[in-house]
């Protein structure tokens, strides 16, 4: 059996899968399809209604409680319900006004239609019964008669048996394109990928809402790259009802290639458009480049997270005329400063209150300012961060100082810092260049003034590195993330050694995919056909891997802040904040030379899902070692589990992990992703 397209062969049964359920028009009389029901005269409600009885006081009370008729639905459990929600007769089993007759019309309907609510779950051999309510032509010959009491009787319970017979399988998914798309070298790798997606549902149980989920996505990445004017020129469901097999067309008109323009900037009055523009042009979007729905995106974040503006839209709107896109910046600038004031918290530190400071634009220089203050139990920072707009090749000038104490028990440190450099924000990496300026003092309440060391500083040259390939940078669910740093300098102080500092962080997460949970869907409900079947997600795995070295002499006197210390939240979970470290001469813990810490966590959802849920359960290992030597690198481990909530604002994290070494049990909480 064949469903055509449409403007073919009208006399074909006339099943077109891609019609709504809720548009068909059925051959009622007037009165019939009113929505409100029609008022009732003063004689017939004394002869119906006994005076001494309550009165309900207006028509949606009557409807409420006393229906017109019932429907008893005789088949599969998921199938009854879908059916229940859709037939055509259920939408007048409440309306006052529909006599016998009515219903009798409607029911010489009803298995038809039924039939066509089983078409779109792939059932195309049904077998249907409906059964009208004892008594219904008799009925309908009294109220013919002009019986006024029969007006508001009830109908009775209309019988409904449904054999669904086997469901059809989708043997075939053939995609086929005309237009630019067809013959383009550049456009192979969007052409398979395509026809891949598109494929995945070959050999699933066919439904409606599958074919059209895929025939979207199919579209969608059509018009995502090169081709934003594609569309759907044909598709077909060719249904063989005896074998139960369907195949499927698709053939997608891509129209001609699109190119990107001039950027365009609009609402900019406090702050250059030429930053907008270069914002624009650095994720991609140059002259001549092709349209990339994606990248105007991440021209979109980008320009957000400068903090230059309140709200940002850059689109490229596709035209029939020319080749080419001018893309456009519509923005609504931020004010000039602003103050922010914060409450917060954590597990490691206890309650947080944060003053920011934004200038956007210094009178003079144009430069960027935030200075910040926090106040924690343990921990407390002053810091001020100036950078210049970005260049053409996106370089930014920065400079930066901070002031920060931290309180470990019975030490105390003490730091200050400055850094004066460049960074560049690129498409697919980050780059600075920078001169630090480190000094670090530790004070410990067990020894006396005379045994305190003296305040150590030093000076370096650094380089940094990072680059991000995650499929999203909020909720990540493949990809990865590699940091580098680098950075040799010396000692200050009557002590001048030579040193060099490096170390490195990756992060990377590979989707463990699915397993089948049964072989027919839920009738009535969209499959995700970003993968195969009806299954349950297993989530992901994520390994987190760091390491650090400083190079010097055993004699030279290095900043404490320049060396690594670990442990907390975001580390070694099981731990305390920067509890795992090297034992101090008054048995204490501070940082030392080498790290190296690991962590390994599988997050799954909580409950069956067959695509990301917003509740996963993590179980994780997390290790972790300082040392002043690299063969002194001896882990400490924590185990544990946890709960994940992906909110609006990233994900919000809550784990109880419990320390191998220390021999207890850990709360950590922590919010949001950031690599």
């Amino acid at each position: 059996m064949k469903f055509p397209l449409p403007g073919r062969a009208p006399w074909a049964w006339p099943i077109l899968l891609c019609a709504s359920l809720t548009t068909w028009a059925w051959p009622l009389t007037a009165h019939a399809q009113e929505t409100a029901p029609a008022p009732v005269a003063a004689d017939a409600q004394a002869d119906t209604d006994d005076s001494d009885a309550p009165r309900p006081r207006n028509a949606q009370q009557r409807a409420a409680t006393a229906p017109r008729f019932e429907i008893d639905m005789q088949a599969p459990e998921a199938i009854g319900a879908f059916l229940l929600r859709h037939m055509e007769v259920q939408r007048y089993r409440e309306l006052r006004n529909l006599d016998a007759n009515e219903l009798g019309r409607l029911l010489v309907l009803a298995p038809a239609n039924v039939r066509e609510l089983l078409a779109t779950l792939g059932h195309f051999s049904p077998t249907v019964e409906v059964i009208a309510p004892p008594g219904l032509g008799e009925a309908a010959t009294d109220a013919g008669n002009g019986d006024r009491a029969l007006r508001n009787a009830f109908l009775g319970t209309i019988v409904v048996k449904v054999e669904p017979g086997p469901v059809t399988q989708v043997a075939l998914v053939n995609v086929s394109f005309v237009g630019d798309i067809a013959n383009a070298p550049e456009a192979a790798a969007q052409r398979a990928d395509i026809q891949h997606e598109a494929g995945l549902i070959a050999g699933l149980p066919f439904s409606q809402a599958d074919w059209d989920r895929t025939k979207t996505a199919a579209l969608r990445a059509l018009t995502a790259k090169r081709y934003p004017l594609g569309r759907v020129q044909n598709s077909l469901a060719d249904i063989d009802a005896e074998a139960n097999q369907a195949r499927l067309y698709i053939e997608l008109d891509s129209g001609k290639a699109m190119r990107m323009g001039d950027v365009v900037v609009q609402g900019a009055e406090r702050y250059d458009a030429i930053t907008a523009q270069r914002l624009v042009r650095l994720s991609g979007l140059t002259e001549g480049s092709d349209y990339d729905l994606e990248k105007l995106q991440d021209a979109q974040r980008r320009l957000a997270e400068t903090g230059y503006y309140d709200s940002v839209f850059v689109y490229a709107e596709p035209t029939t005329d020319g080749e080419t896109l001018p893309v456009q910046v519509q923005l609504r600038e931020a004010k000039r400063q602003k103050v922010v004031i914060g409450i917060g918290g954590s597990t490691d530190n206890g309650a947080r209150l944060s003053l920011e400071h934004t200038h956007n634009s210094v009178p003079g220089i144009g430069w960027r300012v935030v200075s910040k203050l926090q106040l924690e139990r343990d921990d407390q920072l002053a810091s001020t961060d100036w950078s210049s707009t970005p260049n053409d090749d996106g370089w930014r000038k920065i400079f930066g100082g901070q002031l920060a104490k931290q309180i470990d028990e019975f030490t105390t440190t003490s730091s200050q810092r400055l850094r004066v450099g460049q960074t560049q924000l690129g498409v697919e990496y980050d780059r600075s260049f920078y001169l630090q300026y480190d000094r670090a003092h530790v004070k410990s309440g067990l020894l006396s003034a005379a045994a305190q060391e003296d305040a150590k500083s030093s000076i370096t040259l650094n380089y940094a590195w990072t680059r991000r390939r995650f499929d999203d940078l909020v909720f990540p669910n493949r990809g990865y993330g590699l940091s580098v740093e680098v950075g040799a300098g010396y000692t200050l102080g009557n002590d001048r050694q030579p040193f060099a500092r490096t170390q490195a962080r990756w992060l990377t997460y590979w989707p463990l995919g699915a397993i089948a949970r049964a072989a027919d869907p839920v009738p009535g409900q969209a499959r995700d056909v970003s993968a195969p079947g009806r299954r349950t997600e297993l989530g992901r795995l994520a390994l987190r891997v760091e390491g650090g070295a400083v190079v010097a002499r055993d004699s030279a006197p290095i900043p404490d802040t320049q060396l690594f210390i670990t442990g907390g939240d975001n580390t070694v979970r099981g731990y305390g904040l920067r509890d795992i470290g090297v034992p101090r001469a008054d048995g204490t813990i501070g940082p030392g030379r080498y790290k190296g810490v690991v962590s390994l966590e599988w997050q799954r959802p909580i409950w069956n899902s067959d695509r990301r849920s917003n509740w996963e359960n993590v179980l994780f290992i997390d290790g972790g070692a300082i040392a002043n030597k690299a063969g002194d690198l001896k882990p400490v481990w924590g185990v544990g589990t946890g709960i994940r909530y992906n909110s609006p604002v990233g994900p919000l994290q809550l784990d109880l992990a419990y320390g191998l070494e220390v021999k207890r049990f850990r709360i950590h909480l922590n919010v949001g992703f950031t690599f």
